[in-house]
C-alpha cells in the first residue's frame, strides 16, 4: 500500500536501503550544523524594496532560497517512515507563529505550500495572508490546526489510545490526507525564527512522528570572524540558521553542496526574484 503523501524511493544506491534498518528513528539519525548568512546583503536587499513600496521579511527569503534549493536538489524533500525512504508529493512547510497574545506561551504552528517557482514576492504574500487570516489568534479564527489538537487534548483518558492509532497509521501509511494537509508534523522543513523573539538560535529536533526531515532555526544576529581575499581577518554580521537533518535522506555531501547553494541565494537575494533553474537538479 501506498502514503497518500510521498512516494516510494526504489532507484537509489543499497547504502540508502540498508541505513535505517540500523537508524530506525529520527532522533537517532540527527546531524546538526550552523550555517551563517552574511546579514548586508539582506538588509541592503529589503531596504531597496522598501524604498518601492515592497515589505519583504527576513523569513519570506529564507523560505524562498529553501524552496528554490529544493527544485535543485530534490533529495531534500525526502522522508524515512518504517524503514522505507519517500520522495514528498508536495513541498510544505511549518511555521512557529508566535501570536499577538499577552502570553508568552501563545503560538501555534501555521503550514505553507511553497513551490521552486516561487518568487520571493510570492511567499512573502502567502505568509501575509496567513497572517491576516489568523490575526491575533481570535477563537473565531483559530488555525485548523489548533482546532484539531483542541479535540484531540478534550479527550482526556482516551487520547492515549488515540495517540497510538494516529502513530501506527501514520507509520503504514494510513492516515487521511485531510488530516495529514494540517498536521504541522508531516511537512517537509520545519522554521522558527528566534530572533523575533531576541533568543539565539538553535537545533531544533526533528520529529520522529510524521514526516519532516529537517529543521531551520533563525537566531538573534552575530558576529563572525573570516579571513578576507587579502588574507586580513574581517568580522562578518551574520544570521545564523541553526540546521538539524536527517542523515539518512541524503549524504552529507549532498548537504553540504545544497546549504552552499542556500547562502549563495541569501548573498545574492535579487536571484530570487524569479524562479529556480530546476532543468539541473542534482541527484
Amino acid at each position: 500500500m501506498g502514503r497518500p503523501d510521498g512516494i516510494r524511493v526504489r532507484n537509489e544506491v543499497p547504502i540508502y536501503y540498508l541505513i535505517p534498518q540500523f537508524l530506525t528513528e529520527r532522533h537517532d539519525s540527527m546531524n546538526m550544523i550552523t550555517v551563517d548568512i552574511p546579514a548586508e546583503p539582506l538588509r541592503q536587499y529589503m531596504n531597496a524594496q522598501r524604498k518601492k513600496g515592497v515589505h519583504i521579511s527576513h523569513m519570506a527569503l529564507m523560505l524562498t532560497a529553501y524552496a528554490h534549493v529544493v527544485g535543485q536538489f530534490p533529495s531534500l524533500n525526502r522522508f524515512v517512515i518504517n524503514k522505507k525512504i519517500y520522495d514528498h508529493k508536495d513541498l510544505k512547510v511549518s511555521l512557529v507563529v508566535l501570536r499577538s497574545g499577552e502570553s508568552a506561551n501563545d503560538d501555534t504552528m501555521a503550514k505553507l505550500d511553497l513551490s521552486p517557482a516561487d518568487t520571493v514576492f510570492d511567499v512573502q504574500n502567502k505568509i501575509d495572508k496567513y497572517i491576516e487570516e489568523n490575526a491575533a489568534g481570535a477563537e473565531e479564527n483559530a488555525t485548523s490546526i489548533d482546532k484539531i489538537m483542541d479535540v484531540f487534548v478534550k479527550m482526556g483518558p482516551l487520547m492515549n489510545i488515540v495517540g497510538w492509532l494516529l502513530r501506527f497509521g501514520d507509520k503504514h501509511g494510513l492516515l487521511p490526507q485531510s488530516l495529514l494537509d494540517v498536521s504541522p508534523f508531516h511537512a517537509s522543513a520545519l522554521f522558527t525564527n528566534l530572533a523575533s523573539i531576541r533568543t539565539n538560535h538553535v537545533y531544533h529536533h526533528i520529529y520522529d512522528f510524521g514526516t519532516t526531515s529537517l529543521s531551520i532555526a533563525m537566531g538573534n544576529m552575530r558576529d563572525t570572524v573570516r579571513r578576507g581575499k587579502n588574507g586580513q581577518v574581517e568580522i562578518v554580521r551574520c544570521i545564523p540558521l541553526g540546521v538539524v537533518m536527517d542523515e539518512r535522506i541524503c549524504n552529507g555531501h549532498y548537504f553540504a553542496l545544497a546549504f552552499a547553494r542556500m547562502r549563495e541565494y541569501l548573498i545574492h537575494p535579487e536571484r530570487l526574484e524569479i524562479p529556480a533553474d530546476t532543468s539541473h537538479p542534482v541527484r
